[in-house]
């Protein structure tokens, strides 16, 4: 109409433009300052290198990786050769390596391998990229590459020349493929998930009877079935997706074993349903109709690990309270038969065991400062045997402490301490503390070199296990996401303020350590109690909560919405995240010191935001120094190390040795 302004495109992209160049400029105004100050820690940075490469030889090397058994064949991965060896041969020969491929910068994600052992389709990831490729090699005499399929996540044989993948884009995983690489060569769309929230992997039964498609958002979880013995049929759907119900789905002699959390209380409950052909409704469950069984119910604030289905046997893998724990599940006698672990595990790995109808559980447990270590359980002797793969040294010297912290709402809360026997005078000595509390997730402790070396240098490390966390079951989880975010922190001021109680160090020699969505809290924790820590070391954080939940064009704000809430359509919700989001709350005060790494390239936490957020912080520190003119006034050091290769997730061994 006469007198309407056109919007003007020039203006929209001048503003792009804009906000391009102020991006480029913080970029190099820290990269900057990083050449500045990054001499200065050369020779520190010598001594630990070299004391971690001494540490990782002693230890890493020698512990052995996870192996796959079928029959008296075992596959193993090694410093990114694939071995094969023969169970009762110490002498292992080298099938291929990723050098061998043309990948000599990338490393082993995940291998499988067909069930007559003629393929096996590894995934290689390098250091700067989320998405990883797909290589099928045929073994014989020469392994030969078969087929390069790029962009892939998960991937499991349905046959012995049938594999069913997923492609990742912009992280997500929606669309699911079946290839055939005898006869007929083809490659074919199976599934696609429309709902942005989900995200989809793929499964197969321990007895290879069926490969499970499991689409799973935050909360709420759907699963299709494709019949092993007929993997070109449509799918099969289980049951419906239900909001709030998340299950899985086991097989064994015929019937189908569900793991589900319907009903209450919302914890995992295993459930045996008699027929599998017809579709099953979750409802029969609760209305207690004939054709359903319970089989096992989680106690309470108990955290379901993993769990493996043998043939006569079920080996549930339980967290309470930091402590792991065994449940054997016995379907010939109907009986539960817990199995107590060394007190210093906190991670446990399982190895794969492609034969239902063996008769012993192999598995790896380590903690931050305990190298992998092999155990078996043997179901006709019931008991644990712990294997010397090779003569390890044994760390004697280190001593594992459970605590419990009271948090506001006078809700109990785990840390696990880690420190040396011969400490003396514990208040004096520097103390990390680590957090992540979010997406149901565990704190990561499986083992680091620098956990270790730290332990012999006298740090105490101590592990916040907070709500947020999966740690006690699925409802520690919701009690720490969306509007319980707070409780998260609460539960992180009571625990570092219980380890100063106990004489574990002292706030001046304290240390936080966090990674990704553990920035939240650490972040929040340093704007409201910065008298707590003396430093904070943060990887790739999620520090601008709001900023990043109101952008809908990024890859992951959408699924995120069931953790951090929708700020865009609900206005308490806005407000609650700008209550407790680290970038918000920053205000001139006393700060402890910060070091964060990030990733130019980062595809999960935008890099613009770290940028402002120490800028942000930067000011606040130095508007509050200048304010504060005492004798002997502290300004911390805030040092941002942006890197230029590197993702946010999993990395190799002499990456994660550079940071």
């Amino acid at each position: 109409q006469e007198g309407t302004e056109v919007p003007s495109k020039r203006k929209q992209n001048t503003s792009i433009v804009t906000s391009d160049l102020f991006h480029k400029n913080l970029l190099k105004s820290e990269q900057k300052n990083w050449n500045n100050v990054s001499p200065a820690y050369k020779a520190m940075t010598k001594r630990i290198k070299e004391r971690l490469e001494e540490l990782h030889n002693m230890y890493t090397l020698n512990s052995g990786s996870p192996r796959m058994r079928f029959g008296e064949n075992v596959y193993f991965e090694e410093n990114g050769c694939i071995f094969l060896a023969k169970e009762d041969d110490g002498n292992a020969e080298i099938l291929f390596s990723v050098e061998d491929l043309g990948f000599s910068d990338a490393f082993i994600q995940r291998i499988r391998i067909s069930p007559d052992q003629s393929y096996m389709a590894i995934s290689l990831k390098c250091e700067n990229s989320e998405e990883a490729t797909c290589i099928i090699m045929k073994l014989g005499n020469l392994p030969v590459v078969e087929k390069v399929i790029p962009s892939v996540f998960s991937f499991e044989w349905a046959a012995n020349d049938v594999l069913y993948y997923t492609t990742q884009k912009n992280l997500k995983c929606q669309n699911v493929f079946l290839t055939t690489l005898t006869y007929q060569k083809h490659t074919k769309l199976v599934y696609t998930e429309q709902d942005a929230r989900f995200f989809v992997d793929l499964y197969c039964t321990k007895d290879r009877r069926f490969l499970t498609i499991n689409s799973n958002s935050k909360t709420t979880s759907e699963v299709w079935l494709v019949d092993c013995r007929h993997p070109f049929e449509s799918p099969a759907l289980v049951q419906a997706r239900t909001r709030g119900v998340i299950y899985h789905v086991e097989h064994r002699k015929d019937q189908l074993y569900i793991l589900t959390t319907y009903g209450g209380p919302a914890e995992y409950k295993a459930i045996l349903t008699d027929n599998y052909i017809h579709r099953i409704n979750l409802d029969t469950y609760c209305s207690g109709k004939e054709n359903w069984q319970l089989v096992y119910a989680l106690e309470k604030k108990t955290k379901l690990v993993d769990f493996e289905m043998f043939s006569d046997d079920c080996i549930m893998f339980l967290k309470n309270a930091g402590h792991l724990y065994l449940n054997v599940i016995s379907f010939v006698s109907h009986s539960v038969q817990p199995i107590k672990l060394p007190t210093w595990a906190c991670e446990f790995e399982l190895e794969s065991h492609p034969e239902h109808t063996t008769s012993t559980c192999y598995f790896q447990l380590s903690s931050p400062v305990h190298p992998p270590k092999r155990f078996a359980y043997s179901f006709k002797e019931n008991n644990l045997i712990e294997q010397a793969v090779q003569e390890v040294p044994i760390i004697t010297n280190c001593h594992t402490t459970r605590l419990l912290a009271k948090s506001k709402d006078e809700t109990l809360v785990p840390i696990t301490v880690f420190h040396n026997k011969n400490s003396k005078e514990l208040h004096r000595r520097p103390l990390l503390v680590h957090v992540y509390g979010a997406y149901g997730i565990d704190l990561n402790m499986s083992f680091k070199e620098e956990k270790l070396m730290l332990i012999e240098e006298g740090w105490i490390l101590a592990y916040c296990h907070v709500r947020g966390g999966g740690e006690q079951g699925l409802s520690w989880h919701r009690d720490g996401c969306q509007h319980n975010k707070l409780k998260g922190l609460h539960d992180l001021r009571a625990c570092i303020a219980l380890l100063h109680q106990r004489g574990f160090s002292q706030p001046k020699h304290t240390a936080l350590a966090a990674a990704s969505a553990g920035g939240v809290l650490a972040g929040a924790l340093c704007n409201t109690d910065p008298a707590l820590i003396r430093a904070v070391v943060l990887q790739a954080p999620f520090v601008d909560v709001l900023n990043t939940m109101m952008k809908t064009h990024l890859p992951l704000t959408i699924e995120e919405q069931e953790e951090w809430g929708n700020p865009l359509e609900d206005e308490k919700c806005m407000k609650y995240i700008k209550s407790y989001c680290p970038y918000q709350n920053i205000k001139p005060q006393c700060y402890p010191s910060v070091f964060i790494t990030a990733y130019e390239n980062d595809e999960r936490i935008p890099l613009t935001g770290i940028l402002q957020y120490v800028q942000k912080l930067r000011k606040a520190a130095l508007d509050h120094a200048s304010r504060v003119s005492k004798k002997g006034n502290w300004i911390p050091n805030i040092i941002l190390d942006v890197q230029a290769d590197g993702s946010h997730c999993d990395s190799s061994w002499e990456h994660s040795l550079n940071e």
